[in-house]
């Protein structure tokens, strides 16, 4: 893994990447080279926290290796967009079990103006913005987006820890964050659901693409899309609260 990092083409990703779900230890190896700076950028914002990043950077391949293996050519999307929430929920896991949940200012203050940010984009749509609409307006790509929801959801935890009732007020006042984070737990369990439904939920909300056009490319309604969304959500989020 200390190897000189390569730069692949999506081609030659999605083909090392069959390699690899084919048993090539090569392949996978070249994937796990390839992507070493993406789990390093992740790993770091956990430094701060008390642990060694080549501590997380093992964290976060076991969760590289798991994308790898999980992933499905068809998705036609970007390798790395499907591993992050992956490797973070690794991360996330590891904390959680370790027991340590620290928060630094910088985080705080970035988390503070993205709830201020939802919240107005929120008013303004009329729905739950998308990662790409809230990256946009704070000037910050995706990952950091994310990461931002994940030390969110810690910060949460720690209020409920502190003050069980001031939380719940805040939180249950806060829904359509929570909802966001919730629906980055939903992409690291896609996996596990039928391919019509992976089909869906990646074109949703990996691709940022409206109900309407997932109908005219599946050749369903609108209101098919919407209703199998609902379902969706339900059950993987149903699964995830047992799984907690």
């Amino acid at each position: 893994m200390g190897a000189e990092r390569e730069r692949l083409g999506k081609t030659e990703v999605y083909e090392l990447i069959r390699e690899a779900q084919r048993g090539s230890d090569l392949a996978r190896e070249r994937l796990i080279q390839a992507n070493t700076g993406l789990v390093k950028s992740l790993a770091l914002k956990f430094t701060l926290q008390g642990y060694e990043l080549d501590d997380l950077m093992q964290i976060g391949f076991i969760g590289l290796i798991k994308a790898i293996e999980r992933f499905d050519l068809s998705y036609d999307v970007m390798f790395s967009t499907y591993a992050v929430p992956l490797i973070l929920g690794e991360l996330r896991r590891f904390l959680r079990d370790d027991g340590k949940i620290k928060i630094d200012r910088q985080t705080k203050q970035d988390v503070r103006k993205m709830r201020t940010i939802v919240e107005e984009l929120t008013r303004r749509e009329g729905n739950s913005p998308h990662l790409s609409q809230i990256a946009a307006a704070m000037g910050v790509d995706q990952d950091r987006i994310v990461c931002l929801m994940e030390a969110q959801e810690a910060m949460y935890s720690v209020e409920s820890l502190d003050d069980p009732e001031g939380a719940a007020g805040r939180v249950a006042g806060d829904h359509s964050e929570r909802s966001l984070v919730e629906q980055m737990d939903l992409k690291a369990a896609i996996a596990s659901l039928p391919k019509r439904e992976q089909t869906i939920l990646i074109l949703r909300y990996f691709r940022d693409m409206t109900q309407q056009q997932i109908a005219d490319r599946l050749g369903m309604s609108q209101v098919q899309v919407s209703r199998m969304e609902k379902k969706i959500m339900v059950q993987l989020r149903s699964e995830m609260q047992e799984n907690a």
